[in-house]
């Protein structure tokens, strides 16, 4: 017997069940949303139409691909970049507790070698970035804009004999409270990039307002 679909309230907590059914299944129509959650047209469409209000939530016209038979194609809705930004923190304790299960499993070995790799990965990406500055200054302001384009929102500050980095923004804060190898292991890909001796003055992940480097110069910028 086909279970009746339910009528439900405004209530927050279906809100979410509707915006993480399209963030963990991608774009969908109300009335695939209704067919998978149980939940009546109306009362589906209402819950779009407030996640929409809120910037959560954006509609569109389906690929071309995806419309068949006749008759006009029913809108879908899919993610905003802020819509993803509201569930940061579920990710993130995906990712504490499958790292938590690594280090339950395995040596602490394992769990540096992973935040070496995490920090190599981005080391490339800031090395790219930083390739074809002459100066210091010059490499460290290429880094921050690098920075700033993977979600850390960095900005410079020059200081006597030296520049400060810093991070008012960082994707994984949840994690590395957690996990301070992580931490680490990006203060040392910072040092080879640079070529001195950098030092985190201050994190987000112990509960800093922002991630502080510092970066000596020797008043040579």
């Amino acid at each position: 017997m086909k279970k009746s679909p339910l009528l439900v309230k405004d209530d927050p907590r279906t809100r979410e069940l509707v915006a993480r059914s399209i963030l963990e299944n991608g774009p969908s129509s109300a009335v695939i949303l209704s067919e998978r959650l149980g939940i009546t047209p109306a009362g589906i469409r209402r819950h779009l139409d407030a996640l929409v209000d809120e910037g959560i939530l954006e509609s569109r016209q389906p690929h071309a691909a995806l419309i068949r038979g006749r008759g006009r194609p029913s809108k879908v809705f899919l993610m905003t970049d802020g819509g993803r930004q509201q569930f940061e923190h579920s990710y993130d304790d995906l990712a504490v507790a499958a790292l938590k299960f690594m280090a339950s499993q395995t040596s602490q070995d394992s769990l540096k070698n992973f935040a070496d790799s995490r920090a190599a990965d981005m080391e490339k990406t800031l090395s790219s970035a930083m390739a074809t500055q002459k100066s210091k200054s010059a490499k460290i302001l290429a880094m921050a804009n690098s920075l700033t384009a993977q979600g850390y929102a960095a900005t410079v500050m020059d200081r006597e004999h030296g520049i400060e980095l810093c991070q008012h923004h960082c994707p994984i804060a949840h994690v590395a409270s957690e996990f301070p190898q992580l931490c680490e292991s990006e203060t040392q890909a910072l040092s080879r990039l640079l070529g001195t001796h950098v030092q985190r003055l201050a994190t987000i992940a112990h509960g800093d307002g922002v991630c502080t480097t510092y970066i000596p110069t020797g008043g040579n910028q």
